[in-house]
């Protein structure tokens, strides 16, 4: 049927979007804000037995309290391994090893580090509503072509371009609304 092209095109966009989405609340949750969180140490990688390996699979992480992070390995011979990445990545926090785990205490964020941090949260929204938009263009495209080549109606392409267009701005706003919410916890103090 004509409906076809349009669904699965529409779909797909969808199915995309989220994605996008997605990817951009993966993102900020490398963001330090003032509190611990496991995502800020799980992308990291340490060297084990010769191979990079993501410490959240090396190691359980866990947060005994708001600003403290506590990550135990699951072999203790990778304990300085582990230290180590932590120290030299970006987090600025420097890792007390007791010899069973690491704890890591987060100090609250200076008023300018905040702003710093808002300010690459914004980017990579930004990123996340362009990615968006360009998926509703290239959809676009995909049905103006099938339009072109007779397999949906005008009306048809009408139709589901004002659904791209709803679908768009639902996926923007939900990233919006990701970037309000990171935004006030980077900013609460």
């Amino acid at each position: 049927t004509l409906g076809d092209v349009t669904d699965e095109t529409l779909l797909d966009a969808m199915d995309k979007m989220d994605k996008a989405v997605e990817h951009v609340q993966s993102q900020f949750g490398t963001v330090r804000t003032g509190r611990a969180a496991p995502a800020l140490v799980e992308r990291l990688t340490a060297e084990y037995y010769g191979t990079q390996v993501p410490i959240q699979q090396m190691a359980s992480i866990s947060v005994p309290e708001a600003r403290m992070l506590m990550v135990k390995p699951h072999d203790r011979n990778s304990l300085g391994a582990i230290e180590r990445a932590i120290r030299d990545s970006d987090l600025g926090v420097s890792p007390n090893n007791d010899g069973v785990v690491i704890r890591l205490n987060f100090p609250p964020l200076t008023e300018d580090r905040r702003r710093e941090y808002v300010k690459v949260v914004k980017t990579m929204s930004e990123d996340g509503r362009i990615a968006v938009r360009n998926i509703r263009r290239d959809a676009r495209k995909t049905m103006e072509g099938a339009e072109k080549d007779g397999e949906i109606s005008a009306d048809e392409l009408e139709r589901a371009e004002k659904e791209l267009e709803k679908i768009t701005a639902e996926h923007v706003d939900r990233i919006d609304a990701a970037f309000g919410r990171k935004e006030a916890e980077l900013l609460e103090v």
